[in-house]
């Protein structure tokens, strides 16, 4: 039995480690799938099942040049976990702001010692 599909978006498609790997030599501009696969030593067939599943989610975009086909990064897919990492962001500073005081006081401490 076939298995269902399971990178319905972005979320899910950012879940594989190898796919992030993609979208992170993406950032740096447009790869031909198969630099891309040497690079990250992997066939090419798998690298274009990355790189379709990426494609349909949004993340990717690909772009025909003469035979070859140079595939890059489409940011705008992010926007959704951007978002929701964003949720956290007040999380995180108020966690920054209460170490940096705690350092404050250990350095105060110290000086009076």
């Amino acid at each position: 039995m076939a298995r269902a599909a399971t990178t319905s978006d972005a979320f899910n498609a950012i879940a594989e480690p190898q796919r992030r790997d993609i979208l992170a030599l993406l950032r740096a501009g447009e790869w031909p799938v198969t630099d891309l696969a040497q690079e990250l030593g992997m066939s090419q067939p798998r690298a274009s099942k990355h790189l379709r599943v990426l494609r349909e989610v949004g993340l990717v975009r690909v772009r025909e040049v003469g035979k070859q086909r140079l595939y890059g990064l489409d940011a705008r897919g992010l926007q959704p976990i951007h978002e929701w990492v964003g949720g956290f962001e007040r999380f995180w500073t108020g966690s920054f702001d209460r170490l940096e005081t705690y350092v404050q006081e250990l350095k105060q401490t110290r000086q009076e010692d």
